[in-house]
């Protein structure tokens, strides 16, 4: 018979406030936070520190590494470590759309002025913009030899606000990793100017809300500023002027250089962001350090450059008069000119002054400025700056910077230092948890981590206590679930008070060295540690009375404490110590790979395990005291007999060292857990894998079990803590193997694809800029395999009646049966033509053009003949028409060569220009409409708030006659 076992499925996963490996922004009322949080996407109330809502994808496994607001203030693009890019809906918080097309991690994202179309940048060095109305990706760009870095729309000044051109109009700028910029023409897509100046990786750039200036950041302490005149190119575009071949560089260079400002920091710039006021710039450098940059205005400016005059005027008065060894200066008018001109010069120092310095904690990953104070107006009522600032160690803050208000300068102000508003710390560790426990009633969930031990609910996921401790490394429930002892790289065992969380007593216990391994006795009386000092020490619990002397009375109170009973020296370092349930053995890890047994009362000597090539990090003891498992360094997992001390079987569990192993209450099944972010779940009598539990990002450091295996919890690199439930979902092994064997395939099958349009694209030798962009993933082979077996059903039923036709037509007197219509056309009452219509209508129009090239040249006169009968029938004309263009581009010279499709094409071509005709009739008949009742209402608007008349009436009413009155002697 054959043995089943119970799937576990991924629950949550809480501790993550903001990941690193993505940026942090406001919401459009710049009251909330969207941070990435390793796969998901968590929206924080920054005020109250409290989770709103949390955006995953069941079919998404990638971290996120790129956010980006739309301008109209819902949609949020989020890129992906796949290449992926998903748009949210922070209304529903639900996923709207899924665009695939990048071969590497998404590296900048961007949406256009109108929020129609997104371009998305990645490590694969290639250019995509996307079509969020259609779903579609438009085009690729190429040019790049790196990654590219960041994003900038830069608006066409004829028309920055219309959408139904958005993807053909304005140009886009990009920075990379290769140390160039390019700046993109959108109507030719074509790259029309490349900037080699920088010589180094351009991390980061920023343009002006006005699209005047343009300001890099590379590796060095400087910043470049360039200018930007974009109507030098509309100029260009429009009219036809001939130009040299000398000039014609010059002429169409758009951007020039206008000078550098020095910064603050000597590390490369990570982010450059403008304020959506354009007076303020930020710069955010890989140290610890947020530099803020404030635009002077013109009357600032102005009157620096009168300074500057004046100073070069009396340095030139000063030179005259004292001349060169008593001789008059040779071309003293030249030189007084050029001076004049460098003094009426405006260069980027004098637009782009440094303002203010923000240090912060630890390093920092990202910062956003609030968008609610957009106009200048709110932004000086406010009169701050809130800045978003996303730490590299889990923490989220709001920095309030003091501006000065309007007329006055920065010194005039005296304003106070940036300050912090307002935090997100609670929900999670600065540091990597290492160390797990659960209480008794597998209801509380403690991790420890450097300077910081965390107790949480298990149900909810909620933080209830945060401790201060040392530099942790083992932690465990006391029996009663009211303390928790923690070990600590110090060497110290520290006992915490949950209920009043405070600190009761630490005990010096290893001598200096660090404890690595602490394990309550099973008789509930006393534990076990052992640290790099080599040596086992065993701890009773005791109550004592703490005595306080008052005035009048005595008052004594009884507390937890440990008292050290006796001491098993070892002969190396202690890595783990285990009792078995029975209370009979005691298990110790040594540092020279050896697994010493003990007996628990005596300390008698009584198996030697050897067998690892490295040390055993971890080990553990079956409930029913007759098994040992043991997780090393060496990748390994090898199961003992506690009987003999004989070797069971040794697994090559990980790929990576294995860092923690632990039965299941009641079983002989164990996980396993390694630095592969892995945990597995495997049967101790058969020696098989049962199970694979993915989810985590980085190293996993500790693993822990509810008592009879409802869950696992495990944490790790990644800050995470991850719980996997036990369903109720049978497990067959070789259901599971197969799997396995599918997901290996798809992989390969992914890779095999990605592969061959690399080489395909390399073939070209660069010479086109501009491709498809595209991606063949799994999906779209199933939805072209769908699209297949849906025209192979409608073929076959379309056939049955054509027999069944025929038959009525000879059989004159007779009447044929009719044939049975296929189960799921007569289940769903729909006919041939609409099953394969809704079928590629259920392909997400995303993936439409990557399914559709799935389908080969026959399955392609199939479709033909099924896009005439939707034609005639009128159906669905904007997927159709899509579908026939698509079609026709990519077999273009197959359609061609087949004669049998002229007329089929022309009939196609007559009805679905009726058809197209009556879809723009019905379109524009509408637009008339929304248009008369736009005029309708502005009429109607500006007659009841801008009334000439009644306005003129308030100002008269409100309006007090001077009176002149003579002054008499």
């Amino acid at each position: 018979m054959v043995k089943t076992y119970l799937r576990y499925e991924a629950r949550r996963a809480f501790g993550v406030i903001s990941s690193p490996t993505g940026n942090a922004v406001f919401d459009e009322t710049g009251k909330l936070s969207i941070t990435p949080a390793l796969e998901d996407v968590v929206v924080w109330d920054i005020k109250k520190g409290t989770q709103v809502a949390r955006w995953s994808d069941s079919d998404n496994k990638s971290e996120v590494t790129c956010l980006r607001r739309s301008p109209n203030g819902k949609d949020y693009a989020v890129g992906y470590s796949d290449g992926s890019v998903r748009l949210f809906d922070i209304g529903s918080h639900t996923v709207k759309v899924v665009l695939n097309g990048h071969r590497g991690r998404i590296s900048a994202l961007q949406f256009d002025p109108t929020g129609t179309v997104l371009a998305s940048g990645s490590r694969d060095t290639d250019l995509i913009l996307w079509d969020i109305i259609g779903e579609t990706g438009l085009y690729r760009l190429r040019g790049h030899k790196d990654e590219i870095t960041d994003i900038v729309f830069v608006g066409n000044a004829k028309n920055t606000a219309s959408a139904l051109n958005a993807s053909s109009e304005g140009y886009i700028v990009t920075s990379s990793k290769d140390t160039l910029v390019k700046l993109w023409d959108l109507r030719a897509r074509h790259c029309i100017q490349t900037l080699v100046s920088h010589r180094s990786e351009v991390w980061s750039m920023a343009a002006s809300p006005d699209g005047r200036l343009l300001v890099t950041g590379t590796s060095d302490a400087e910043l470049r500023v360039w200018a930007i005149d974009i109507e030098k190119l509309d100029r260009k575009t429009t009219e036809q002027i001939e130009i040299s071949t000398d000039s014609v560089s010059k002429a169409w260079e758009a951007i020039s250089e206008y000078g550098s400002i020095q910064r603050a920091s000597r590390d490369r710039a990570i982010k450059l962001m403008f304020h959506a006021s354009g007076q303020y710039m930020a710069c955010l450098g890989a140290d610890k350090q947020l530099e803020v940059f404030r635009a002077r205005t013109h009357a600032e400016i102005k009157k620096k450059m009168t300074r500057r005059q004046k100073r070069s005027r009396e340095k030139r008065k000063k030179d005259k008069t004292e001349g060169y060894n008593g001789e008059p200066q040779a071309n003293n008018s030249d030189e007084s000119d050029g001076e004049d001109g460098d003094a009426m010069a405006i260069t980027a120092a004098d637009e782009l002054s440094p303002f203010k310095l923000v240090r912060t904690s630890a390093k920092t990953g990202s910062f956003d400025f609030n968008p609610a104070e957009a106009d200048a107006s709110t932004l000086h009522r406010h009169a701050c700056l809130q800045i978003l600032v996303s730490q590299n160690n889990n923490a989220l803050y709001l920095w309030s910077v003091p501006i000065p208000p309007p007329g006055k300068t920065t010194k005039q102000a005296n304003l106070a230092d940036p300050s912090i508003v307002c935090a997100v710390e609670m929900p999670g560790h600065r540091s990597e948890p290492r160390a797990l426990a659960l209480s008794s009633d597998n209801e509380l969930i403690a991790s420890a981590a450097n300077k910081s031990l965390r107790v949480w609910n298990a149900q909810t996921g909620s933080c209830i206590r945060t401790l201060e401790c040392g530099t942790a490394l083992c932690a465990s429930f006391l029996p009663g679930d009211q303390f928790i002892v923690v070990g600590t790289k110090e060497g110290n065992i520290e006992l915490f008070d949950i209920p009043s969380a405070s600190l009761v007593e630490t005990f010096e216990a290893h001598e200096g060295n660090a404890c690595w391994s602490i394990d309550v006795r099973p008789d509930k009386k006393g534990l076990v540690s052992g640290g790099a000092d080599k040596c086992v020490k065993f701890w009773d619990f005791e109550l004592v009375r703490d005595q306080q002397q008052n005035t009048a009375t005595v008052v004594s109170r009884r507390r937890m404490t440990l008292e050290h009973v006796k001491t098993l020296q070892m002969s190396d370092d202690v890595l783990a110590v285990r009792c078995s349930p029975d209370s009979r053995l005691l298990a110790v890890s040594l540092l020279d790979t050896t697994i010493k047994v003990f007996y628990a009362d005596t300390l008698k000597f009584f198996l030697s395990l050897y067998g690892h090539k490295l040390p055993a990090v971890s080990l553990d003891i079956s409930s029913d005291s007759t098994l040992l498992v043991t997780g090393s360094a060496d990748k390994s997992v090898k199961l003992w007999g506690l009987d003999f001390g004989d070797c069971h079987r040794s697994i090559l569990a990980h790929q990576e060292p294995v860092t923690a192993v632990r039965f299941v209450w009641g079983t002989h099944y164990f996980f396993s857990a390694g630095k592969d972010k892995l945990v597995q779940q495997w049967d101790g009598d058969n020696f098989q894998r049962i199970q694979k539990l993915e989810g985590n990002h980085g190293d996993v450091w500790a693993l822990a079990l509810a008592k009879h295996g409802n869950y696992a919890v495990s944490s790790g690199q990644d800050r995470s803590i991850r719980i996997w439930d036990k369903t109720e979902e049978p497990l067959f092994l070789e259901e599971e193997r197969e799997r396995e064997l599918e997901e290996m395939y798809d992989r390969g099958l992914e890779e095999s694809l990605d592969r061959s349009e690399q080489i395909g694209g390399e073939d070209d030798d660069g010479a086109e800029e501009t491709e498809r962009a595209g991606k063949a993933t799994m999906e779209t082979l199933k939805a072209g395999e769908r699209i297949m077996e849906a025209l192979d059903l409608a073929d076959k039923e379309r056939r049955k009646w054509e027999e069944y036709e025929e038959q009525k037509r000879k059989m004159l007197h007779l009447t044929p049966v009719p044939p049975e219509s296929n189960p799921i056309l007569r289940f769903e009452s729909i006919s041939p033509e609409a099953y394969v219509l809704r079928t590629i209508e259920r392909v997400r129009s995303a993936e439409l053009d990557d399914a559709l090239l799935v389908l080969p040249f026959t399955r392609v006169l199939s479709l033909m003949t099924y896009i005439n009968i939707w034609a005639q029938r009128e159906w669905n004309t904007p997927l159709v028409c899509r579908i026939l263009f698509f079609l026709l581009k990519t077999h273009q010279n197959q359609v061609v060569a087949t004669r049998t499709m002229r007329s089929q094409l022309n009939s196609i071509r007559r009805h679905l220009r009726a058809g197209v005709c009556l879809q723009r009739n019905q379109i524009g008949f509408n637009l008339a409409a929304l248009r008369a009742l736009r005029s309708e209402w502005e009429a109607t608007a500006t007659a009841d708030f801008f009334g000439e008349e009644e306005i003129q009436n308030i100002l008269d009413s409100q309006l007090k006659k001077r009176k002149f009155t003579g002054l008499k002697a």
